[in-house]
């Protein structure tokens, strides 16, 4: 079943704000365009929406999920242990290399957040971009084997 691209939010830099857009390039082997943080393994970050929304209802708060700052929120995408599967996105693909766990900045946002994100990849993943291209919020998003 495929799942859809929700929000894109690009880091100007260290602790700084996450700027929303609707539409964004994903660069083979860097990351997003104008992101902070380019090449390595974390090029990308990720958030699930539903998870996001369970967090919020777990804490009873309504902290916007820019707070968590991904780069990608997805919904009907589940990243729990997605270690090594590819997520294409709209004409993209995304390996995955890991689990992005939470630090000290999701307490500052909403004291509690850090640890009720810390398991089963509540904090969403990170990967590199395999196939470079353009996204969109509304794009599908989907699993793929290569």
């Amino acid at each position: 079943m495929a799942g859809e691209l929700r929000a894109i939010w690009i880091k100007r830099m260290a602790r700084g704000p996450m700027d929303p857009v609707d539409k964004g390039t994903l660069i083979e082997n860097r990351g997003l365009h104008t992101n902070k943080d380019q090449g390595g393994k974390r090029q990308v970050t990720l958030i699930d929406e539903n998870v996001w929304s369970e967090l919020m209802e777990q804490l009873n708060a309504d902290l916007d999920p820019s707070a968590r700052r991904a780069n990608l929120m997805l919904k009907g995408i589940n990243l729990e242990k997605s270690r090594g599967r590819h997520l294409q996105v709209g004409r993209t693909v995304i390996k995955i290399y890991g689990e992005t766990k939470p630090c000290e900045r999701m307490d500052e946002a909403l004291p509690g957040l850090k640890d009720a994100m810390y398991e089963n990849w509540k904090g969403g993943a990170y990967g590199v971009v395999v196939k470079g291209g353009e996204i969109s919020t509304g794009d599908k998003a989907e699993w793929v084997k290569i």
